[in-house]
């Protein structure tokens, strides 16, 4: 890690994540040591008003790292088109522009950092007196077998990515926590690129200014969609907030973490930090946090299974939770999470259920849940094979489900109503004007 230029918080950071892996430790968070939330503090029943003042003292990071490469995407995925030829990351530029005040910068990887920087040129002075960017760091496979350090032909695939908890090591080690101090910043607001719902509220800010807390989560109310992703809960005794994702529950437990009752609220990912608080923990630290361990079993090439087992130690940034003391969660409408982790996902936002307000940002055109899309992957999965089988978004906001089983290319102004199921073992043209029409 020193020879490849990494810094000693980040190597002190993994080391603490390896220790705990040779020392026998799975990184799970069994039933027993938590409980259920309670209620929360809600956006809906805010009443402070905006804040000019702490909207100067703010940052926006936008965490920029992925290729979307499951989407057959080859650069930056925040670079995709979502909504009338905008961008992911001309919806996070031109919303932070609009509002003048705060800075607006990427949290970049290696493989997004320079296409990414040439597209932010669109948008001058928005890092204002700060750098454009933070630059993710990489942290060694591990070999399962024996914990050396992965080996491969292609010396690249023996890096990975460390999770979002990189943040911390890398808002130290890089000197930008201190620099946003002296230039007088006070907050800052991360999540994650390909959320177009993802504002920076001035509700929120307000709220998150007015109180002592050093960290704020939004977080949202589960529905049965969302039973596989990490949730909230307490921890028993001390009733600490923290994050459990499904890489550290144990595989007997997993009907207990699906429980959408017992653990009622998600991550969005969507996080709000008091920048003094984080620097003085982080100077008792040694410029990391002890985040949880999450230990992803992968191979050392992923596209091929045969290639050897190994481990990828990674942190969720929203875990500083039981690291910064009196952290708060707060529960937001689904609106703010909208994420795009798929072709399903990039169909919805395009659809009518959702319209394009002038931040720009997206607002629900109507009351109500999302529909649930599943598109066949043989044929969806892919962006190039999903724009030239829905060339033209369906109307969906009289749905209730969308399932495709097969080669079905969409002609424009095609209405789904209710349940759709579309299912055929040959390539089928659906025609302009169509009424698909379900239970």
């Amino acid at each position: 890690m020193r020879a490849d230029g990494l810094t000693e918080a980040h190597i002190a950071f993994f080391a603490r994540r390896y220790e705990e892996l040779a020392c026998g430790s799975s990184g799970l968070l069994s039933e027993h040591e938590l409980t259920r939330v309670g209620p929360l503090p809600r956006l809906v029943d805010l009443s402070e008003r905006a804040n000019p003042d702490a909207l100067r003292q703010t940052v926006c990071l936008k965490l920029n790292g992925g290729l979307g490469t499951s989407m057959g995407l080859h650069g930056p995925k925040s670079l995709l088109p979502v909504r009338e030829g905008l961008t992911f990351l001309d919806f996070a530029a031109r919303q932070v522009q609009n509002l003048k005040a705060p800075a607006f910068m990427l949290m970049n990887s290696f493989h997004t950092r320079e296409e990414s920087l040439t597209a932010l040129q669109a948008y001058p002075g928005a890092s204002r007196d700060l750098p454009a960017e933070l630059l993710q760091s990489r942290v060694p496979k591990v070999r399962r077998r024996d914990l050396a350090p992965a080996e491969h032909p292609d010396p690249e695939l023996t890096w990975c990515p460390p999770g979002h908890g990189d943040l911390y090591p890398t808002l130290w080690s890089s000197g930008l926590l201190e620099k946003m101090l002296e230039q007088g910043y006070r907050y800052l607001f991360a999540s994650n690129v390909d959320n177009v719902g993802a504002t920076l509220d001035a509700r929120i800010l307000a709220h998150f200014a007015s109180s002592s807390a050093p960290l704020l989560i939004e977080v949202a109310q589960r529905t049965h969609a969302d039973r596989k992703g990490g949730h909230l809960a307490r921890r028993r005794g001390s009733g600490e907030l923290l994050l459990r994702e499904v890489a550290q529950c144990p595989p007997d437990e997993l009907d207990a973490f699906q429980d959408i009752h017992r653990y009622e609220y998600f991550n969005t990912n969507n996080l709000w930090l008091r920048l003094e608080s984080l620097h003085a923990q982080l100077a008792a630290t040694g410029g990391f946090l002890d985040l949880p361990l999450i230990v992803n079993r992968k191979t050392v090439d992923p596209s091929d299974p045969d290639s050897e087992p190994v481990y990828q130690l990674e942190s969720a940034m929203g875990s500083a939770l039981g690291c910064l003391g009196g952290s708060q969660g707060l529960v937001v409408d689904r609106a703010r999470f909208l994420p795009v982790k798929n072709t399903a996902d990039l169909l919805l936002v395009r659809s009518d259920v959702y319209r394009l307000t002038s931040e720009p940002g997206l607002e629900r055109a109507a009351p109500g849940e999302n529909p649930l899309i599943d598109l066949d992957s043989r044929y969806y999965a892919m962006y190039d094979d999903f724009e030239a089988r829905i060339p033209a978004t369906p109307s969906l906001r009289q749905a209730r489900s969308l399932t495709v089983r097969g080669d079905f290319t969409f002609g424009r102004e095609v209405v789904v109503q209710g349940s759709v199921e579309l299912a055929s073992d040959r390539a089928v043209q659906i025609p302009d004007g169509t009424v698909l029409s379900g239970r």
